[in-house]
């Protein structure tokens, strides 16, 4: 299995679907389903039954999982889509970088 360009914590911006051009946080990366799911941004409503947490029931929002294809990582320099790389630093360690701006994605 490849490495994923998303980390959970990553602000992404997602550039296809419905919520195209909306951006958020990520999460939690869902790994074997290559899904992602992102503050605020492809909600669905749910129907819950009473319950010891929703005493009331009824209609919950909540996110979904959006696939990773439809998101970008935001530069942390220029605060837009871009690509990710990966590269070693001083210390050896590998990390990832913006295609755009060359800045290191923390």
């Amino acid at each position: 299995m490849s490495k994923l360009h998303i980390k959970k914590g990553d602000t992404v911006y997602v550039n296809a679907g419905e919520d195209k051009g909306k951006t958020g946080r990520v999460l939690k990366v869902l790994v074997k389903d290559n899904k992602a799911i992102v503050e605020g941004v492809n909600m669905v409503s749910k129907h819950t039954k009473p319950n010891a947490k929703a005493p009331q029931g009824g209609i919950v929002k909540k996110e979904a999982p959006i696939h990773l294809s439809n998101l970008n990582v935001l530069d942390p320099k220029t605060k837009t889509p871009t690509r990710i790389g990966r590269k070693m630093n001083e210390e050896g360690k590998l990390v990832r970088y913006s295609k755009k701006s060359g800045e290191e994605i923390k």
